[in-house]
C-alpha cells in the first residue's frame, strides 16, 4: 500500500498504478491542467505513465491527487472572509462603516452576505511551480530508513509517518528497518510502533534487546506505548493499566541496565508515575535490580550524580579537577566548554582535553559549538529555546566573562577537525558544488517542535521571496468543543527591531496592510487575511513583518480540529478569488499546545522570509524596550541574531573530508543547492547520511 499524500510530501513523487490503456490524449491533457490549478506540474515521464491508463483508472487516480494537493495548499476547505470582496470593500468603507460592522458581529454573530459583484480572472505573476515526478513501490518503501536513521529529533508528522510504516507493514516492517538506528528518542518510538501493532514475536523482542538499553531508554518506551512525549521535555506521561506481559518485559530490560538506579533517579518523579502500574514489587525476586532501581526513587535515595559533581566544580572553579571528569562524558564536555573556558584560569588546558575526546562527541553538538564559538562576540543576544514538542524563546543580554579570540579560533579548529575525520569515512562524493545560498539554511539539528507545512523547514532559515509586490496573508480554523475565536495579524519593525505598527482584528488597514475583517466563531469554518503592499511598507521604514495568530478565546491549537495559516504571493490583490491555490508559497498546521504563535517573519530589505513556527503561552508584548526582551521583540531579535549551524558549512566540510570542490553544478556529481541536487528541504536524508 502506498501513502501518496506521504509520498508527495517527502520527495515530490506520486506512484501510477499499471494501466489497461485507453484514456486519450484529451484526458490526460485534461488532468494535466487541474493539477496546474494547484500549483503543481506532472513531468514529462508521468504525463506518460498516465496516458497507460484507462479513463476510469485516470479518473481515480487524478481524485486521489487532486485530494492530495487541495489539502497540501489549503484548499480543501471554503474560505469565506467577514468581507467577501476583500479587499475592496475594506479599501472603501470608513472607519465608522467598519466599526458598525464589527459590533454588530459580535453581538449577533452575523457575517455580511457574499458579494454578486464578479472578481476578475486572477492576474499571473511569476509563480514558481512545483514539479511532480512518478515514484515506484521500492523508492516510497525507501522513505522509511532515512527516517528512523536520523541523529536528531523527529517531528510530530514524521514520527507519524515512522509509526504508519509500521502498523501499514506490520511483520514485513523489518525488512524495511536500518540495521541501526542512532537517535534514542526514535529507537523508543518504533519500539513502541512495533509492540502496539506487531505485537509479540521474534523480531520484535531482538529490536528490544538490541536498541532498549539504559533505564532512560525503558522510561521512553513505556511512553511511546502511551502515546507520550519521549523527549521527555513535557509534562508528566499519564500511565494507564498495563498487561503482565508488557510489565515482565519492562522490567526485564530495566533489570539489564547499566547503572539503572542512577539513570533512574534523574527522572525520578516520571518512573514513580510508571512504577504505579509496573507493580515492581510483584517481581522483585525476578527482576531484583529493576525493583532496587524502582525502590531508590520511590524513597528518593538518590546517589550523588554526574550532574552535581559538575556544577560544584564549574561554581568553585576547579577547572583542573573537572576536565577528567568531563572527559568521562564527551557530548557533556562540548555543551558546557563554553563556561568552563571562561571559568579556566589556562583554557588552552581545557582545550587540550577535549580535543582528546572531541572525536567521540557527535556530529548535531559539533555542529552547534562550532557555530557559537564562531558567532561575533559579544553576542547581540543570548536565546534559549527549551528542548520540547513546544517551540519557546528566553532571552537575555550577554553579560558573560569574554573569552579570547585565540581561544575561540582553536576551539573551531577542533570542532572542525574532529567532524572531517568522522565524514572521511563516508564513500566519497566526487566533485561537489555547494552553492552559497546555504549559508541561508539551517541544519536540521531538532525537528520534534516542527510544525506539518508545505515545506520541510528548519526553524530560523531564510528563504527569498517571490519577486512580487503583493503578499496575502491567510488563516483557516474551525471551532473545537466550544466557539473559538483566532485572529490573524501582522506587526511592522524597523531595521532597529523598533515596533511600528499592526494590521489586525482592531486596526484593519493603514501602513500598507489591510485585514478582511475580524470573524469571532467558526462552527463551519473561517478565514482571515491580511494584504501586504510590500513597497509602500518599505517606504514608510518597515523591515520586519511579524505574523502572529492568537486564540482570543484561549484554546490551544491542539484542540481545534483543524487550524492552518500561509501565505500567498500575488501580482494583483483585485483579481481572481480571495484564495487562490496556486498562489500559496507556504502553508503551515497550527497544532501546538499553546494559544499564540508565530509562523514566519518577512525580511522586506532583503526579500527573505524567516522561518519561525514559535509560539509563545502569554499575550504578545508589541513594544520594544531596551531592557524588555520577552514577547515578539524577542522572538524576532532571536531569530535574526542567534548563531545556528548552516548547511553550506555542514556540506563543506563533507567535501573537504571526501570531495572536491568545484564552482559549477555543470561540473559536479554531487550537487547541493536550495533547487536541485541535495536541498534544505530534504531534511530526512541531511539527518541521516550527513550528521
Amino acid at each position: 500500500m502506498i501513502n501518496q499524500e506521504l509520498f508527495l510530501r517527502r520527495r515530490s513523487k506520486f506512484h501510477v498504478p499499471t494501466g489497461t490503456g485507453g484514456a486519450t490524449r484529451a484526458q490526460v491533457a485534461s488532468a494535466v491542467k487541474e493539477v496546474t490549478a494547484l500549483r503543481c506540474v506532472l513531468s514529462e515521464p508521468l504525463i506518460e505513465q498516465i496516458g497507460m491508463l484507462s479513463a476510469e483508472e485516470l479518473k481515480s487516480w487524478l481524485r486521489e491527487v487532486i485530494r492530495v494537493l487541495r489539502r497540501r495548499s489549503g484548499d480543501h476547505v471554503h474560505h469565506r472572509p467577514f468581507y467577501p470582496d476583500f479587499p475592496n470593500q475594506v479599501l472603501e468603507a470608513s472607519e465608522a462603516e467598519l466599526y458598525l460592522n464589527a459590533v454588530l458581529h459580535y453581538h449577533s454573530l452575523r457575517r455580511l452576505p457574499p458579494s454578486e459583484q464578479v472578481r476578475p480572472a486572477l492576474l499571473d505573476g511569476n509563480f514558481i511551480h512545483w514539479v511532480i515526478e512518478p515514484g515506484s513501490v521500492s523508492e516510497f518503501e525507501s522513505l522509511l530508513e532515512p527516517l528512523v536513521s536520523s541523529r536528531t529529533s523527529l517531528s510530530d508528522e514524521e514520527a507519524a509517518d515512522v509509526i504508519w510504516f509500521v502498523r501499514t507493514y506490520k511483520n514485513d516492517v523489518f525488512r524495511l528497518l536500518p540495521e541501526t538506528i542512532p537517535f534514542r528518542e526514535i529507537r523508543a518510538l518504533v519500539a513502541g510502533a512495533l509492540i502496539l501493532h506487531v505485537g509479540d514475536n521474534a523480531g520484535v523482542e531482538a529490536f528490544l534487546e538490541q536498541n532498549v538499553e539504559t533505564a532512560t531508554d525503558v522510561l521512553r518506551v513505556a511512553i511511546a506505548l502511551h502515546g507520550g512525549d519521549v523527549s521527555l521535555a513535557t509534562a508528566l506521561t499519564r500511565f494507564s493499566k498495563m498487561k503482565r506481559s508488557m510489565r515482565r518485559r519492562l522490567l526485564h530490560l530495566l533489570d539489564r541496565a547499566p547503572n539503572a538506579t542512577e539513570d533512574v533517579m534523574r527522572r525520578a518523579e516520571r518512573w514513580k508515575r510508571l512504577a504505579e502500574v509496573l507493580h515492581p514489587g510483584d517481581y522483585a525476586d525476578k527482576y531484583p535490580q529493576a525493583f532496587a532501581a524502582i525502590t531508590a526513587a520511590r524513597r528518593n535515595d538518590a546517589p550523588a550524580s554526574f550532574g552535581s559533581r559538575v556544577e560544584t566544580m564549574l561554581a568553585q572553579r576547579q577547572i583542573a579537577a573537572l576536565t577528567p571528569v568531563l572527559q568521562d562524558r564527551p557530548g557533556e564536555f562540548a555543551r558546557r566548554l563554553d563556561v568552563t573556558l571562561r571559568r579556566a584560569a589556562d583554557p588552552s588546558a581545557v582545550l587540550d582535553a577535549f580535543e582528546a575526546v572531541a572525536a567521540q562527541v557527535s556530529s548535531p553538538v559539533l555542529l552547534q559549538l562550532l557555530a557559537q564559538v564562531q558567532a561575533p562576540r559579544p553576542l547581540p543576544l543570548r536565546a534559549f529555546t527549551p528542548k520540547g514538542a513546544l517551540a519557546k524563546v528566553f532571552g537575555t543580554k550577554d553579560r558573560r566573562d569574554p573569552i579570547a579570540p585565540p581561544v575561540l579560533a582553536r576551539a573551531a579548529q577542533i570542532c572542525e577537525h574532529a567532524l572531517i575525520t568522522r565524514f572521511a569515512s563516508l564513500p566519497p562524493l566526487g566533485r561537489c558544488f555547494v552553492d552559497s545560498a546555504l549559508h541561508e539554511y539551517r541544519v536540521p539539528l531538532a525537528q520534534r517542535a516542527a510544525a506539518k507545512s508545505l515545506r520541510t523547514l528548519v526553524r530560523g532559515s531564510r528563504l527569498p521571496m517571490p519577486d512580487t509586490r503583493f503578499i496575502r496573508l491567510f488563516l483557516w480554523w474551525k471551532n473545537g468543543r466550544e466557539s473559538t475565536d483566532i485572529d490573524l495579524s501582522a506587526a511592522f519593525f524597523d531595521s532597529d527591531f523598533v515596533f511600528q505598527d499592526v494590521v489586525a482584528y482592531y486596526n484593519l488597514k493603514g501602513y500598507g496592510g489591510y485585514h478582511s475583517g475580524d470573524i469571532v466563531d467558526a462552527p463551519k469554518g473561517a478565514s482571515e487575511f491580511i494584504d501586504l503592499d510590500l513597497d509602500a511598507l518599505v517606504e514608510k521604514g518597515v523591515r520586519y513583518v511579524v505574523t502572529s495568530l492568537n486564540s482570543f478565546t484561549g484554546q490551544p491549537y491542539c484542540d481545534l480540529p483543524e487550524c492552518f495559516a500561509g501565505w500567498m504571493a500575488r501580482a494583483d490583490t483585485a483579481s481572481g478569488e480571495v484564495f487562490e491555490p496556486r498562489t500559496v508559497v507556504d502553508r503551515i498546521d497550527i497544532a501546538s499546545d499553546t494559544g499564540i504563535c508565530l509562523p514566519f517573519v518577512m525580511d522586506l530589505q532583503e526579500r527573505r522570509m524567516i522561518w519561525a513556527d514559535l509560539g509563545l503561552t502569554s499575550s504578545p508584548r508589541w513594544n520594544n524596550v531596551s531592557n524588555n526582551l520577552s514577547g515578539v521583540s524577542l522572538m524576532l531579535r532571536a531569530l535574526v541574531h542567534t548563531p545556528r549551524p548552516n548547511l553550506y558549512t555542514l556540506f563543506d566540510l563533507h567535501v573537504r573530508a571526501r570531495g572536491e570542490h568545484v564552482t559549477s553544478a555543470q561540473q559536479a556529481q554531487t550537487v547541493f543547492a536550495p533547487d536541485q541536487g541535495l536541498t534544505p528541504f530534504d531534511t530526512d536524508l541531511i539527518r541521516s547520511q550527513f550528521l
